[in-house]
């Protein structure tokens, strides 16, 4: 015997014209919940189903037992050189996680458009959504974006590679945090995933959501990351798993190395950078950055700032 389902209405013939208070209270009984809805569509093997992503939202007070915190960046920019192209929108969201890769709370999120000393060519309006128009006059703000990356234990970035030198070009609050890349250190594959770009990823986690802006990115990625309803070990689990097993040679745990090589750290005060830094002649430049990329960063294209001094500049307070 076959069975029949009629999501809306079964078991009553409801008039055509009924209308209004009278109709919806015909309806009542019979119309069936969103959750029942979604059980009979999967039953029948012939679904699936994808919620929309709803963001988490932002908690006044982190509970205990999460003791780790993480940042989640995207960006968005008028290129792919971060030599030369410049950061157009910045998402971040930072959370707390424990070392087992179970996420605890969102505990801020910012979003901030900049506008570029270029014109966005139409290319990047069609990757990213973003037009001349939205940026006019528009500025990221640096200090707010500073309070989320200088907590965080973990940079978490789709394709860090991409992200991280932009960042680091953009300002010195990025500098000597340690990333890491959900493309490269989780293995979808063994997951059952069949690609790596973000779109992919959501959507076999049974979600859609509205891309490409770099927030609506994060909160997208944290969910991935959470890995809700899989087996075993979150993906966040695996790549923190992966931070910790290179941490050894992160340039924050080379603190000691860089001391015995002259390095001073400046605590961020009177507006400079929190950062360790080092003075040297101008024709010592090349072979420090071959120090730092081969020793500290271990990072061929690692780009930490650079600013040269004159006369002007040296010795002041």
């Amino acid at each position: 015997m076959t069975q029949q389902f009629d999501l809306f209405v079964a078991n009553e013939a409801v008039p055509a014209k009924v209308t209004g208070s009278l109709a919806l209270k015909r309806h009542s009984s019979n119309v069936l919940c969103e959750a029942e809805m979604v059980r009979q569509l999967q039953e029948t093997g012939r679904y699936r189903i994808l919620k929309k992503l709803e963001p988490r939202a932002v908690s006044l007070g982190a509970r205990s037992g999460f003791p780790l915190k993480g940042v989640i960046l995207d960006t968005e920019t008028t290129g792919l050189n971060h030599r030369k192209d410049e950061i157009i929108e910045i998402g971040a969201i930072a959370f707390t996680f424990d070392d087992g890769g179970s996420i605890g709370d969102v505990t801020s999120v910012y979003g901030g458009l900049q506008q570029p000393s270029v014109s966005i060519s139409p290319e990047i309006t069609r990757l990213t959504g973003i037009f001349d128009e939205m940026v006019a006059g528009q500025v990221i703000d640096v200090d707010q974006l500073s309070s989320i990356i200088e907590p965080a234990d973990l940079m978490i970035a789709h394709n860090a590679r991409f992200d991280r030198p932009f960042c680091e070009a953009f300002s010195p609050i990025f500098a000597g945090k340690a990333w890491d890349c959900s493309v490269s250190e989780i293995d979808w594959s063994a997951r059952g995933f069949e690609g790596t770009k973000l779109g992919y990823l959501i959507r076999q986690a049974g979600y859609f959501h509205e891309g490409h802006r770099a927030v609506d990115d994060c909160f997208a990625l944290l969910e991935v990351l959470a890995g809700a309803g899989e087996p075993g070990r979150s993906p966040l689990a695996e790549l923190y798993e992966a931070s910790q097993r290179s941490a050894e040679n992160s340039p924050f745990d080379m603190k000691d190395h860089l001391k015995g090589r002259g390095y001073r750290w400046s605590d961020g005060s009177n507006g400079r950078p929190k950062s360790w830094w080092i003075e040297i002649a101008e024709e010592a430049l090349d072979d420090e950055l071959r120090y730092l990329r081969a020793e500290i960063y271990q990072w061929d294209e690692a780009d930490p700032p650079v600013k040269r001094l004159t006369a002007f500049d040296r010795f002041k307070a």
